[in-house]
C-alpha cells in the first residue's frame, strides 16, 4: 500500500485560516470522535474549526459524551471557509444536505476514511481501507500535524476505535498497540463503553424486543438472510443509538450468511444495515443499492413498503451471492 499524503494534507491545513469538518449523516462514534479529534487538534494549531453534519435533526444523545461534541452542529447550510475536510463519510452521498455544495463551491477538499467502498472524493484523500476506524487513520496525521495527544483527544480517538472495532472483537494487531497508547492518557474504559454501547433505556429494550421478535431468516440464492424489520410505529421517539445497536443482536446467528436490519426511520423512508461474520463482501451488495461501507458491515438508504424493501434486498443479495 502506498503512503497516505500526510504532508499534503498538512499542507492545505497551513495554509487555511477557517476549516469546517464534517460527518456523515446520521453519525455514529467514530463520526463524531473523527470530527472532535479534528477540532481539538486545530484548535491546538491556532485554527478556527466547526464541526458539522449534514442534517437538521439532532444526533443521537449518548455521542454528546465524547469532547468536542455538543459543538458539532447539526445544518442544511455550511458557513465560507478556507478548507474542508469530510471525515468517515464513505461516499460524498454521506455528507447529506452538504454534498452539492461540497461538489460545486471549489474549496479544497481533504477526505479522510476507511470504507472499502471509498474510491476517494477529496482534493487530498486520506484513504486506508485496512484501518479500523477513520480515527485510526487521524491518530497518524496528527502526528504530521505536531499535535500532541491529551485526554481529550485520546477520548475521541478512542471513541471511533472501540465501537467500530465492536469492543475490539475485529481488527489487526495494532488496534490494541493504539488503544493501549490512549488508555494511557488516563481514560475510563468502562465509562466510555457504559455510555458508546452497553447502556440500555428500559423503553429500548422493550423495542429491542418487540422487533426481536418479528426476526425472519429468508433464503437468496444460496444465502440465508436474516432479516429485522424495524417500522416507524416501534421506533419512532427512541434513541437513535439504541434502534442502529440493533444490527449487534443479528450479526453473529450461526445459521445466516448475511444479516441484515431496516429501520424506518419515516414512514416508507430506510436505513439499511448489512453485517455478516462469514466470507462475503456486504459493501458489493450495499453498492448495488446505492450505499456502501466494509467487506463485513455496510449500508444503504431506500424507500418503498416493507415488502418492497425486502424483495429488493433479496433480489440484489441473490445476484451477488458468494
Amino acid at each position: 500500500m502506498n503512503p497516505l499524503p500526510f504532508s499534503a494534507a498538512t499542507a492545505l491545513v497551513a495554509q487555511a485560516t477557517s476549516i469546517a469538518v464534517i460527518g456523515h449523516v446520521r453519525p455514529d462514534a467514530d463520526a463524531i470522535g473523527s470530527v472532535s479529534t479534528l477540532l481539538q487538534a486545530f484548535q491546538q494549531l491556532g485554527k478556527d474549526a466547526s464541526g458539522w453534519i449534514g442534517q437538521e435533526d439532532a444526533f443521537a444523545s449518548n455521542l454528546l459524551s465524547i469532547p468536542f461534541a455538543s459543538d458539532v452542529s447539526c445544518a442544511a447550510v455550511l458557513p465560507q471557509v478556507d478548507l474542508h475536510v469530510v471525515v468517515d463519510c464513505g461516499s460524498i452521498d454521506r455528507a447529506g444536505a452538504f454534498r452539492e455544495y461540497l461538489e460545486t463551491c471549489g474549496v479544497p477538499l481533504i477526505m479522510v476514511d476507511h470504507h472499502a467502498s471509498n474510491s476517494g472524493f477529496g482534493d487530498v484523500n486520506l484513504l486506508d481501507h485496512s484501518a479500523e476506524s477513520t480515527t485510526t487513520i487521524l491518530r497518524e496525521w496528527l502526528r504530521d500535524l505536531e499535535v500532541s495527544l491529551n485526554t481529550g483527544i485520546a477520548h475521541s480517538l478512542y471513541a471511533g476505535l472501540v465501537t467500530d472495532t465492536g469492543n475490539f472483537r475485529w481488527g489487526r494487531p495494532q488496534m490494541h498497540t493504539l488503544a493501549g497508547e490512549l488508555v494511557a492518557h488516563g481514560l475510563d474504559t468502562r465509562v466510555i463503553a457504559g455510555q458508546l454501547i452497553d447502556d440500555v433505556s428500559l423503553s429500548g429494550l422493550k423495542m429491542v424486543g418487540k422487533v426481536l421478535s418479528g426476526i425472519e431468516l429468508r433464503q437468496a440464492g444460496d444465502l440465508q438472510v436474516a432479516i429485522l424489520t424495524a417500522t416507524h410505529d416501534v421506533i419512532a421517539g427512541q434513541s437513535m443509538s439504541e434502534v442502529e445497536g440493533l444490527v449487534d443482536y443479528v450479526r453473529g446467528i450461526d445459521s445466516a450468511d448475511l444479516s441484515v436490519v431496516f429501520k424506518e426511520y419515516s414512514p416508507g423512508w430506510f436505513a439499511v444495515s448489512l453485517r455478516t461474520t462469514k466470507d462475503l463482501d456486504v459493501s458489493a451488495i450495499a453498492g448495488k443499492l446505492g450505499g456502501g461501507g466494509h467487506v463485513q458491515a455496510a449500508g444503504y438508504t431506500t424507500e418503498g413498503t416493507v415488502a418492497q424493501v425486502h424483495s429488493d434486498l433479496l433480489h440484489v443479495a441473490e445476484s451477488v451471492g458468494r
